[in-house]
């Protein structure tokens, strides 16, 4: 735990080991695609952790891996960035979690495979509750919706007791709908356009309806609501004010990981008071210097990084 009372952020979600293949022609089904195979350490949460030490904050990642190969991995590659993993549980029962992307030609997703079981079974309330201590000290919560529901419930009850912000990213659209029951305590929610349709069910097809989305998330309870768009940027709405920001043109090498990079980037705006539509803006910065890496989070991330990207 982060020592002599240093600000540090609390982050609660799934760290895992991400394969992603990118075809080197456009796929054929039935048949092999010659392309590259990366792997790289991931999971929405441990990105998200990752992001915010290489932007110089203090972060204390709650996640579970197996006691193998990969969660050694990630625990090591976690330190190595100062992330505090002293409560992180390793496993003997549970392998560590892994993802599988297919991308096509262009880096786009195809389709993707996540065996995320092991967050389910041990991130549980009674995990959760035996570490209130770092809920009490920490400056806000970051989770992603890995997590079980009942690991949610005991998460905001913990995070109201303390009068903590939390801050959510939905992780996917079959995934985001367990956060409606709290949708009055997020204080910051990040779905991209599928997520934010299976959150408050308002179809997005464009820059006009992303708006829509993202106030009618606000009409729900959310404090402030941003909805990402790839290449259209972002759009965001809160109770004062609403816009749309358009993205950093770049070359797009691989998507996975961009969205957790502007999750992060948005949260430490926030602990650094960072007026929102900056933090936006840092948000989709960080976006598009991952969107240029093949690992999950860009490995020369940093917050002069982010400022050039926006002069460029």
């Amino acid at each position: 735990m982060p020592q002599n009372g240093t600000p540090f952020v609390l982050v609660i979600g799934a760290a895992s080991i991400d394969t992603k293949g990118r075809a080197g022609h456009p796929l054929q089904t039935g048949t092999s695609t010659p392309g590259a195979i990366r792997m790289s350490v991931g999971g929405v949460g441990r990105n998200v952790a990752e992001n915010l030490a290489r932007l110089g904050e203090r972060v204390v990642l709650l996640t579970a891996v197996g006691d193998d190969q990969s969660g050694q991995l990630i625990m090591e590659q976690a330190q190595a960035h100062g992330i505090d993993v002293s409560q992180m549980l390793v496993s003997r029962e549970y392998r560590t979690a892994s993802y599988l992307a297919l991308l096509d030609e262009t880096g786009d997703l195809v389709m993707s495979i996540d065996d995320m079981k092991i967050n389910q079974k041990l991130i549980t309330p009674q995990y959760l509750y035996r570490r209130r201590r770092f809920f009490r000290d920490a400056q806000l919560v970051v989770l992603d919706a890995n997590l079980s529901a009942a690991a949610l419930r005991t998460l905001f009850r913990l995070a109201a007791q303390y009068r903590k912000m939390v801050c959510a990213d939905p992780t996917t659209a079959m995934l985001a709908p367990r956060l409606c029951p709290h949708l009055t305590t997020i204080t910051l929610i990040t779905p991209n356009a599928r997520e934010a349709e299976a959150l408050c069910g308002v179809q997005v097809q464009d820059r006009d309806s992303a708006l829509t989305a993202a106030r009618r998330l606000r009409e729900m309870g959310v404090q402030i609501a941003i909805v990402t768009l790839g290449a259209s940027g972002a759009v965001y709405a809160t109770s004062e004010e609403s816009g749309h920001l358009p993205a950093v043109q770049t070359e797009v090498v691989d998507l996975t990981g961009a969205g957790d990079a502007l999750t992060a980037a948005v949260v430490f705006g926030l602990v650094n008071d960072v007026p929102i539509a900056e933090a936006v803006r840092l948000g989709i910065s960080a976006a598009a210097l991952t969107l240029q890496c093949r690992d999950t989070v860009c490995p020369t991330l940093s917050l002069e990084h982010l400022y050039d990207q926006l002069v460029l």
